[in-house]
């Protein structure tokens, strides 16, 4: 039998298109750009930091591209919140789809209220007890919430009982609020400015959806119709972004619902056209990044891959032009440093 591994026809990695790494040296990263190109030179983690902040600067440049931010985790306690401003401030994003919990914390902090650092010498049950809910390795006052609270009900004072609302439609009110009363940055009041509709598909699980629950209890108490909440008008919505433009991306931070809804669109269209034969488009993800820890094992809509999302008709595949990079780490440590690669080598091009 011959031998398989013939030295003849050893490959030296050029003719098979295959590139070629660098060593990191430190000596020569004299940016946050130059730092994260070295390490897309790298392998493991450093390497896809460096791809995706090669897919998210291509997203931008396209602009024909509809871009969608989808945020998960308790990213605005982790004060990322001004990294969200800043990408919606340059005009990197169209549209947001967000938990409500994010949605809260970052009220919190629009209001002037403080996080604090978790001692990690306190108990939860004393914590509980002082009013201190905790998030991992930091704490949200309950007094905070209650000011949260406050504010969700002057932005909803003028509106007419019974209204029909949606997560959109809040978002936009409390963004109109901020503006008005807490001026500064924010993030809903940078959306409202730069005309980003905000979802939040899953709002019934939040400190802002038990808020309205409580306005309405206190609304049908008093003899008053209570407002009413549709989530299909956020689906509607986004939809009729989404048929509007061929080109799409998505950056998501996580995963979970705000990810998986956003990512559903492509298969809705499907299912509209095949369905009840309407004239739909096809519409699918160009460009996508995500960073997030979770490993495609545990088997959740966290950790499901770009290649998965292929299957269901989300994403274009890599052999049709779809360009995708995954980070499987923090994002508090990745996602700012993507961020501010991608801001040095746009601010470098106009010069």
């Amino acid at each position: 039998m011959a031998d398989p591994r013939d030295e003849s026809k050893y490959g030296s990695g050029h003719e098979d298109g295959l590139t070629p790494l660098a060593p990191l040296d430190p000596n020569r990263t004299d940016s946050v750009d130059a730092l994260v190109r070295a390490m897309g030179q790298t392998a493991f983690g450093g390497r896809r930091l460096g791809e995706a902040a090669d897919v998210l600067e291509a997203m931008i440049r396209d602009e024909s591209c509809f871009r969608v931010m989808t945020i998960s985790g308790a990213m605005t306690i982790a004060k990322q919140g001004l990294v969200i401003c800043e990408m919606i401030d340059r005009g990197w994003v169209h549209a947001i789809v967000s938990t409500g919990a994010l949605m809260t914390h970052g009220l919190s902090e629009a209001a002037g209220l403080l996080h604090f650092k978790h001692r990690p010498d306190m108990k939860d049950e004393d914590l509980y007890s002082r009013g201190y809910n905790r998030v991992y390795d930091t704490i949200e006052l309950e007094k905070n919430l209650d000011d949260v609270e406050r504010i969700l009900e002057a932005a909803l004072s003028e509106l007419p009982n019974g209204t029909t609302l949606c997560s959109r439609t809040i978002c936009e009110l409390l963004g109109r609020h901020l503006e008005k009363h807490l001026p500064g940055r924010a993030i809903l009041a940078s959306a409202v400015s730069n005309g980003v509709p905000m979802y939040i598909p899953a709002f019934t699980d939040s400190e802002l959806g038990l808020d309205l629950a409580i306005h309405n209890q206190l609304k049908a108490s008093r003899g008053v119709e209570a407002f009413g909440f549709d989530p299909f008008l956020d689906l509607n919505h986004f939809a009729d972004q989404i048929r509007a433009h061929e080109t799409l991306g998505i950056f998501t931070i996580g995963g979970g619902v705000p990810r998986n809804w956003a990512q559903q669109i492509g298969p809705y269209l499907e299912i509209l056209r095949s369905r009840l034969h309407k004239a739909e488009p096809v519409r699918r993800y160009k460009y996508a990044v995500r960073i997030c820890p979770e490993p495609e094992h545990w088997g959740g809509l966290s950790g499901c891959s770009y290649e998965e999302g292929v299957s269901w008709g989300k994403f274009v595949p890599r052999s049709e032009g779809g360009q995708q990079a995954e980070v499987f780490a923090d994002a508090t440590i990745a996602w700012p440093m993507i961020v501010r690669a991608v801001i040095e080598r746009l601010e470098a091009s106009k010069r």
